[in-house]
């Protein structure tokens, strides 16, 4: 399973644009109720996945939007007890590179899927490895996703070393903007950061960060466990060896999705 980023967006005649992308891969957009390849669901295993699009329409009145809650008010947590979440860009990220560029995205969708419970969220687009802490909106919280960014498969534009809490390194509010959608840069209004644009430390969101090439495999165990491990590409032939590893445990009697939804879902 697959989802679009900005390499895919590949502008032609016409204005066309994801022409390869949505002419090479076959996803189940049907299936799940999405009118379009760039965002749609499915279900392996224990698993339910929402594959999101962060280059197409994500605001609050977008087709997106309105497909991700039907989605999420579908989804049978008996039957799949795991949410995870993917897109391209992450929301949060403490590199130089790409830092808060897709902060438009997050202050349109964070609040959904945290109402939801989403437990996981993968993303890519840094070319480097982090895993947050439980984390919504830049404050801890024992409800909210851990975010994974494992961008880090190879690419000819080099591993991102920089992080924007190293002296000088901190991009200016004029940096990173997205290829699609708005610019929502913003100076941190509580914590050790406030009032500033980057922390002057690892943020404690940031549980921890490598500018290491690799990969990763989620094992989940069973409905409240599941075992993430992170790889060194370079490791890959030292036995048990990994970068980053650690259990993810869902709590779902203590982080159950309210009854109280705070969303007015349209009818189809």
């Amino acid at each position: 399973m697959v989802i679009e980023g900005n390499h895919e967006i590949e502008p032609q005649a016409a204005g066309l644009i994801f022409q390869s992308y949505l002419t090479r891969y076959s996803v189940p957009s049907k299936e799940s109720g999405s009118n379009s390849n760039l965002y749609y669901s499915f279900n392996a295993g224990g698993i339910h996945f929402i594959m999101l699009g962060a280059y197409v329409d994500y605001n609050q009145t977008s087709a997106q939007y309105s497909w991700l809650q039907h989605d999420l008010e579908k989804v049978d947590r008996g039957v799949t007890p795991w949410l995870v979440a993917a897109w391209h860009s992450p929301w949060y990220n403490s590199y130089s590179s790409h830092y808060q560029e897709f902060e438009c995205m997050r202050q349109e969708m964070e609040e959904m899927l945290y109402t939801y419970r989403v437990d996981i969220v993968f993303s890519g687009h840094v070319h480097a490895y982090e895993r947050m802490n439980r984390v919504y909106n830049y404050t801890l919280d024992p409800c909210g996703p851990v975010y994974i960014t494992v961008g880090d498969g190879g690419n000819i534009e080099k591993v991102d070393a920089d992080h924007a809490d190293d002296p000088g390194k901190c991009p200016s509010p004029g940096d990173n903007i997205p290829e699609f959608g708005g610019v929502c840069h913003m100076n941190f209004s509580s914590g050790p950061a406030k009032g500033k644009f980057c922390w002057d430390r690892q943020p404690e969101w940031s549980a921890y960060r490598e500018s290491s090439f690799g990969h990763g495999i989620l094992e989940m165990v069973n409905s409240t466990h599941a075992l993430w491990t992170w790889h060194r590409n370079q490791d890959i032939y030292r036995e048990n060896s990994h970068g980053d590893q650690l259990y993810i445990v869902r709590q779902p009697h203590t982080c159950s999705v309210d009854s109280k939804v705070p969303f007015h879902l349209p009818q189809r």
